[in-house]
């Protein structure tokens, strides 16, 4: 009984104490943010609070364990975070996600500027405070991490995470309220917004689209498929060709076509009036019930020595007599182009033979539980090169920070990382594993050492303060994007509440317009901005930190 008192007392910094302080304030801040609330809830941003509470009463950690801890967590979220966000970070200025991203862009610009108005205009609220309460009332901890890595006290840092702690909780609930008010001011109706996205969907030009052509140009009859991509001049793959006979083939380039063959074809839907013009008028055929030992198979890349290499690279047609039909990346099919870039974790869709199919198989690795391992040389790699890039200095002062470094590091990892063999692929329970033990020892750590004086600094007239301005932070912003976003741009009010929750890194306004619209569009939206967004609110926290304080 007396350990049990010893290990629970106030004031005990033994390691043994320590981890139980720890292990209670993670526990039951994550059970107590799955709580919801009108439908919203926290998430682990509940840890910060109950490590608030028990700060408050005493509870204290070593500084030198608390430092280590809070900084090591910190590397972990920031790390896994950029690695998430890295493959998509590139591609998401292409096409429409660069109108996309610089609404997200405008959005931090007018939280930034906010916040200095209310600087220059208060007097009384430090830039630490106000940075802290732009953290919360964006939602963004890689923010509020960030800052807290440039300021030079800890009271400072203190006072920062008192202000994230509460803006929070209105953030969460700005962002969806001003998802209601952009709604009613364009008096917008949720089913016909989904109508319109699924139509939308229902004739895209980028997913693969397969049909079966017959050949009936004379013109074309007796050239090859090398002939006939030069004559068509698209992105195309015939992945079987059937005679007139009934033969079923895997085409090759040097494979002519002749009258009355019919050729099953990926394509992107674009062109297909193209190809119907060129080479004949579509017909139907269930290509599954006709008697044929061509099969069509999905292979798994798990084998290092093939991250990053060109799908045309492999010779499949020379080699092993099979065609890629396509690639299935993170659940979003790509057509099976030959300069595409394969990465540890792809899903070819291939056609042919089944013990040509096998031997690809052998070579390519498709072994699932090669990928259930996580790849950890990449990890601290990752992280030795993110703190040394967070060291050096950038100019003027700045440094990235051991939150910068890494987020950098990883983004470019994610991206280039093959060109180093270095495999970053990282299953998705892996990564969440990591994140959220990152962010949990990172806010349990924030609050323990911000509790003590929490309540005689925010429940008061300066605390209210910080709620108002936290408000305003977050509601004017989003207002003025979102009728933006809607009324000069016309974008779908699914994808204006995804650019709402992506722009404030938001997950519980996230969940919240998936359930209200039934669609995953807002996810896409959200997918788009992300990552810039993510880097952006870091960069933003510190600038204003070394800029002002």
């Amino acid at each position: 009984m007396e350990i049990i008192q010893s290990l629970l007392a106030p004031g005990n910094t033994g390691l043994a104490s320590t981890i139980v302080l720890y292990s209670f304030v993670i526990a039951l801040g994550v059970y107590l943010g799955k709580l919801k609330i009108a439908g919203v809830s926290l998430g682990v941003t509940f840890v910060l609070f109950v490590g608030i509470v028990m700060g408050h009463f005493g509870y204290i950690v070593d500084g030198e364990v608390l430092h280590f801890i809070r900084e090591f967590g910190l590397i972990l979220f920031i790390f896994s975070i950029g690695i998430q966000v890295g493959p998509a970070f590139f591609s998401s200025f292409k096409q429409g996600g660069i109108r996309l991203n610089s609404l997200a862009l405008m959005g931090i610009v007018l939280n930034v500027a906010i916040v200095l108005a209310i600087y220059f205009i208060d007097g009384n609220t430090s830039i630490s405070a106000l940075v802290g309460v732009m953290s919360g009332a964006v939602t963004n901890t890689p923010g509020l991490a960030a800052a807290q890595q440039a300021v030079s006290s800890a009271s400072e840092a203190d006072t920062m995470a008192m202000g994230y702690a509460a803006a929070y909780p209105l953030g969460v609930v700005g962002i969806i309220l001003s998802m209601l008010i952009v709604k009613a001011l364009f008096r917008v109706k949720i089913d016909r917004e989904v109508k319109e996205i699924e139509d939308e969907a229902e004739n895209s030009v980028l997913k693969p689209h397969v049909i079966t052509i017959e050949v009936t140009n004379q013109l074309i009859n007796g050239k090859n498929l090398y002939e006939l991509h030069n004559v068509i001049n698209c992105n195309f793959v015939v992945s079987r060709l059937m005679n007139p006979d009934g033969t079923i083939v895997i085409p090759k380039s040097e494979t002519t076509i002749h009258i009355g063959d019919k050729l099953l074809v990926v394509m992107s839907v674009q062109d297909e009036e193209r190809l119907l013009a060129v080479i004949g008028p579509q017909v139907e055929m269930d290509w599954k019930a006709l008697p044929s030992p061509v099969v069509s198979r999905r292979i798994l890349i798990t084998k290092g020595n093939f991250n990053g290499v060109t799908l045309g690279s492999l010779r499949l047609r020379m080699g092993y007599k099979l065609n890629a039909t396509r690639v299935n990346r993170a659940g979003v099919d790509l057509l099976a182009s030959p300069n595409l870039r394969l990465q540890i974790g792809d899903r070819i869709t291939v056609v042919g033979n089944e013990e040509d199919i096998n031997r690809l198989a052998t070579k390519l690795g498709n072994s699932m539980k090669r990928l259930n391992e996580p790849n950890l040389i990449t990890i601290f790699v990752g992280i030795l090169l993110g703190i040394i890039a967070g060291s050096v200095d950038v100019g003027y002062g700045m440094k990235l920070g051991l939150a910068g470094g890494p987020l950098v590091v990883a983004i470019l990892l994610s991206r280039f990382g093959y060109k180093l063999k270095l495999i970053t692929y990282t299953s998705s329970s892996a990564s969440l594993l990591m994140r959220e033990l990152g962010i949990c020892l990172f806010l349990a750590s924030v609050g323990i050492s911000s509790g003590q004086g929490f309540a005689e600094t925010v429940f008061n007239a300066t605390g209210m303060s910080w709620v108002l301005w936290g408000v305003l932070i977050t509601v004017v912003p989003l207002i003025i994007v979102g009728s933006i976003a809607r009324g000069v741009y016309k974008l779908n009010f699914l994808t204006v509440m995804g650019l709402m929750s992506g722009g404030y890194t938001d997950p519980p306004a996230l969940a919240y317009a998936n359930n209200s619209s039934g669609n995953d569009a807002p996810a896409v939206a959200y997918s788009t901005v992300y990552p810039l967004t993510m880097f952006m609110r870091v960069v933003a926290a510190q600038v204003l930190i070394l800029c002002f304080a």
